[in-house]
C-alpha cells in the first residue's frame, strides 16, 4: 500500500487540488459549510498519505526530515479544526514536490543523457568475414566491428576500411561532422551520419573514452563540496531545532496555531536542495561541453584557484612534430625550399631514401618525415645501421646514405658549405630541430621538425586572464631556448625548461608553500605526480590513462579552449550555489519575522512562500546549463 501511494503521488495531488477546489465552490456559491469542511477533509487526508509515508520512513533511519515537520503540522491542524489551512498545506507541499521533481530530473537529463547515447550492441567480423550482431559487452580488443549510417560506434579503435561522417558532440561538444578514412582514430558513443566504416577496435566497454565520460560524471554527481557538506550539517541540526523552538513557542504563548505555522515556515527545503541543483547542472553543463569534472569539491576548489602552470608539450602544443621546413640542395647550392605542406611534385633519390631510412624508426622526428612524405614512394633499404646520439647510416642501390644532425654529417665527412650553415642557423633560430640527408658525400637536404601550438592557445590564456587567473606558468623538460621560442607572445608570466618531472613537482609544492592556489594541467604520465599536488589537477583527454585518472578535470578531445569554460563554469557554479542560500535563507527569515512581526502570515501562505522560493533556487541552479564562456 505504502508504495502504490507514493507511486501515485501525481494522482494524489490533482484529487487534493480538485477537491479543494470543489470545498471553495461549496462554500462561496453553495454557501454549504458542512461541504466545504468534507471536501477540505478529505483533501487533506490524501495530501498527507504520501508525506505521512515518508516521514515515518526518516523516522526510521533517526531523521526528523521536512515530511517530519509537514506532517506534525498538518495533524496540529485537524486538532484546531483548520481543515482548510491543512488541506491547502498538503496540497503546495505536493506540488511543490513534484515541480522539484520535474525541473531536477530536468537538470539530470543533461548527464542521463550520456548514458542513453552509449551503443548497447555492435557488428562483429566473424572468422569467415561475415557479421554477427552481439552485445557491446562480448566486443574483444582486436575485433574488427563494422558502423553504418546511423550507427553509434561501440569501440574506441582505428579504422581499417571505408569513409564516412562522424558526429563526435558526445565526445568533443562540436557539433560538425569529421571525416574518417582508413586509419582515423575512431571513439565510442560518437554517431556515423553518413558512409560505412569497419574499425579495429583498440579499447572496449568502460575503458573507452565515452565510458570513462559516463563514470567519471557519474561519481561527480557522488561527491559533495564545502558548501554542500555545510548544508548536511546545518539540516541535520536546524529541523529538529525548529520542531523544540515551535513546542516551546506553543507552550509559552499558549497558540497552538502559532507553534504550527511556525513549524511550516521554518521547513528548509529551498536550502537543503539550493545547493545540489546548483551542483547536478553545472557538471552537466561541463559534460554538454567536453569538461568533465570529478565532482562539486573539485568545482569548488578550481573557482578559487589563481595560478595555471602548464606542462608544454602535448598540453600547450599539439605533442606531434611536423616538419615545417625543407630545403633542397644541388652540389651545394641552394634550391628553391619547399613549402612545408607539401612535397615536391617529382621527388629526388634524396627524398626519396629518406623516406625509406625513416620509415624503418620509431623516433619522433622520423615519424613526422614520413608523415610529411606520405605520397612518396618509399624503397626497402636494407643496410641500415644506426649511430647511436648521431644518425643513420645506410647503403642502398649503390648509394651511400647518411640522415642524422647537420653536425653528424661533418663528422661522417660531409662538407656542408655556407648556405647550408646558413640555413641550419635560420632553422634553429625558429626552434626547429634540424635533419640533413647526404647522398654519395654531398648534403641534398636539410629539415626543420618542430613541435606546434595548439590552434587558439593564445585565445585560451587570455580567456583565463579575463576569468581571473594571476599567475600563468609553462614548465618543460625541453631546452630553455626552445621552450622560449615556443612561448613567446603567449603572455606568460614565466616559461621554464629542464624540468624534470620531480622538478616540477617540487615547483608546484613550493608554490602551494608560498600560498598560491594552483592548477596543473598536463598529459603524461610524467605529468602525474605534478597532477596529483595541484590543487586541481587537469588533464588534457587524449593523454595517457595515468594523467586522466590522476587528474579532477579531464578536457575531451584535449581541447584548450575547454579549459577557459572549466575555470569559468566552476566559478559560475560556486555563485550560483551561494546565491541560492542567501535566496533559501532569505526567505526563511523573511517568513519567521512576518510570522512574529504581522497578523496575517497564516500556514497556507507561508507554505506558499516556502514552496515558491524552493522553485526560485531551481530555476536558478539551471540557468547553469545555458552557460558558456563569452
Amino acid at each position: 500500500m505504502q508504495s502504490f501511494i507514493l507511486r501515485h503521488k501525481p494522482q494524489l495531488t490533482i484529487i487534493g487540488g480538485a477537491l479543494i477546489a470543489a470545498g471553495l465552490v461549496a462554500r462561496f456559491a453553495l454557501h454549504s459549510q458542512p461541504a466545504y469542511a468534507a471536501a477540505s477533509i478529505a483533501a487533506s487526508v490524501i495530501g498527507v498519505l504520501p508525506i505521512l509515508i515518508q516521514a515515518v520512513q526518516a523516522l526510521r533511519v533517526r531523521v526528523i526530515s521536512i515530511d517530519v515537520l509537514v506532517s506534525i503540522a498538518v495533524f496540529g491542524a485537524f486538532l484546531i479544526g483548520s481543515w482548510d489551512e491543512s488541506a491547502i498545506v498538503t496540497f503546495l507541499f505536493l506540488v511543490g514536490g513534484q515541480i522539484e521533481r520535474y525541473t531536477l530530473n530536468q537538470t539530470r537529463s543533461a548527464i542521463g543523457a550520456l548514458a542513453d547515447m552509449a551503443p548497447q550492441s555492435a557488428a562483429v567480423r566473424r572468422t569467415d568475414g561475415t557479421f554477427e550482431t552481439v552485445p557491446v559487452d562480448d566486443v574483444r580488443v582486436g575485433d574488427i566491428v563494422k558502423v553504418v549510417t546511423g550507427d553509434r560506434i561501440p569501440v574506441d579503435g582505428v579504422v581499417t576500411s571505408g569513409a564516412g561522417l562522424v558526429n563526435e558532440s558526445a565526445i568533443t561538444g562540436e557539433p560538425i561532422p569529421v571525416d574518417k578514412a582508413e586509419g582515423s582514430s575512431a571513439s565510442a558513443g560518437t554517431l556515423l551520419d553518413d558512409g560505412m566504416l569497419t574499425i579495429r577496435a583498440d579499447t572496449v566497454g568502460e575503458d573507452t573514452t565515452f565510458g570513462k565520460i559516463i563514470e567519471l560524471v557519474e561519481n561527480a554527481q557522488d561527491s559533495k563540496s564545502k558548501e554542500e557538506r555545510f548544508i548536511d550539517r546545518f539540516a541535520t541540526y536546524y529541523t529538529p531545532a525548529v520542531l523544540v523552538i515551535a513546542v516551546i513557542v506553543g507552550l509559552v504563548t499558549r497558540r497552538v496555531d502559532l507553534a504550527i505555522t511556525m513549524l511550516v515556515l521554518g521547513c528548509p527545503g529551498a536550502l537543503v536542495i539550493g545547493v545540489p541543483v546548483s551542483n547536478m547542472a553545472g557538471i552537466g553543463n561541463g559534460a554538454r561541453h567536453g569538461v568533465l569534472i570529478k565532482g562539486s569539491e573539485v568545482t569548488h576548489r578550481l573557482s578559487s584557484v589563481g595560478t595555471f602552470v602548464f606542462d608544454k608539450t602535448g598540453t600547450i602544443t599539439v605533442g606531434m612534430p611536423q616538419v615545417t621546413d625543407v630545403r633542397r640542395y644541388d652540389d651545394s647550392i641552394a634550391l628553391a625550399p619547399d613549402d612545408a605542406a607539401g612535397t615536391s611534385s617529382a621527388p629526388d633519390d634524396a627524398t626519396r631514401y629518406l623516406v625509406g631510412v625513416e620509415a624503418q624508426s620509431q623516433h619522433p622526428l622520423a615519424k613526422a618525415i614520413v608523415r610529411h612524405f606520405d605520397d612518396v614512394p618509399a624503397p626497402q633499404v636494407d643496410e641500415v645501421s644506426v649511430v647511436t646520439g648521431g644518425g643513420i647510416r645506410a647503403v642502398h642501390d649503390g648509394h651511400r646514405i647518411l640522415v642524422g644532425s647537420p653536425r653528424f654529417l661533418e663528422t661522417e665527412g660531409v662538407e656542408l658549405g655556407p648556405t647550408a650553415h646558413a640555413d641550419a642557423a635560420e632553422l634553429e633560430s625558429h626552434g626547429d630541430s634540424l635533419v640533413a640527408v647526404a647522398l654519395d658525400g654531398r648534403i641534398r637536404l636539410m629539415l626543420g621538425v618542430r613541435d606546434r601550438l595548439r590552434p587558439g592557445i593564445a585565445d585560451g590564456i587570455g580567456n583565463l586572464r579575463r576569468l581571473g587567473a594571476r599567475n600563468i606558468v609553462v614548465l618543460s623538460g625541453d631546452n630553455q631556448r626552445a621552450v622560449d621560442l615556443m612561448t613567446a607572445g603567449l603572455g606568460l608570466d614565466r616559461a621554464v625548461g629542464g624540468m624534470l618531472p620531480d622538478q616540477k613537482a617540487a615547483y608546484i609544492s613550493r608554490l602551494r608553500d608560498e600560498g598560491h592556489r594552483v592548477v596543473f594541467v598536463g598529459d603524461g604520465i610524467n605529468d602525474s605526480p605534478s597532477l596529483a599536488l595541484a590543487d586541481v589537477g587537469i588533464a588534457m583527454g587524449n593523454g595517457t590513462d595515468v594523467a586522466i585518472d590522476t587528474s579532477d578535470v579531464v578536457l575531451a578531445d584535449s581541447d584548450f579552449s575547454r579549459l577557459p569554460h572549466a575555470y569559468g563554469l566552476a566559478k559560475r557554479t560556486v555563485r550560483n550555489m551561494r546565491e541560492n542560500i542567501a535566496i533559501a535563507v532569505g526567505a526563511v527569515a523573511l517568513l519567521l519575522s512576518g510570522l512574529v512581526l504581522t497578523s496575517w502570515l497564516t500556514m497556507a501562505v507561508g507554505m506558499f512562500v516556502h514552496e515558491a522560493s524552493v522553485l526560485a533556487v531551481i530555476l536558478n541552479g539551471m540557468r547553469l546549463l545555458r552557460y558558456r564562456v563569452k
